[in-house]
């Protein structure tokens, strides 16, 4: 799947079952390889080092786990646990 990063800024992320995750606030990329890591549903600007872990953590998705980019961004259903939603 191919698209721009700066397409995906503010898209709606959901699960492949239809529960509403949050929005995409930042995404963090691995410059060396050319490739999205993950999205966050929280701005990691301003933050503390444990402020940005419990983002990571519980309001973020790993791009691996993204099924599609459209109208919105959707993920896995297990994605949902590591984004802090409770099924």
């Amino acid at each position: 799947m191919t698209t721009k990063v700066s397409k995906i800024y503010g898209m709606d992320i959901y699960t492949d079952g239809g529960k509403f995750l949050g929005r995409v606030q930042e995404i963090l990329l691995d410059l060396e390889k050319g490739e999205i890591i993950r999205l966050t549903m929280e701005p990691l600007n301003s933050v503390s080092k444990e402020e940005a872990k419990r983002i990571l953590r519980d309001k973020s998705v790993l791009y691996k786990s993204v099924k599609s980019v459209e109208d919105v961004v959707v993920v896995t259903k297990g994605a949902a646990s590591a984004a802090g939603a409770d099924e």
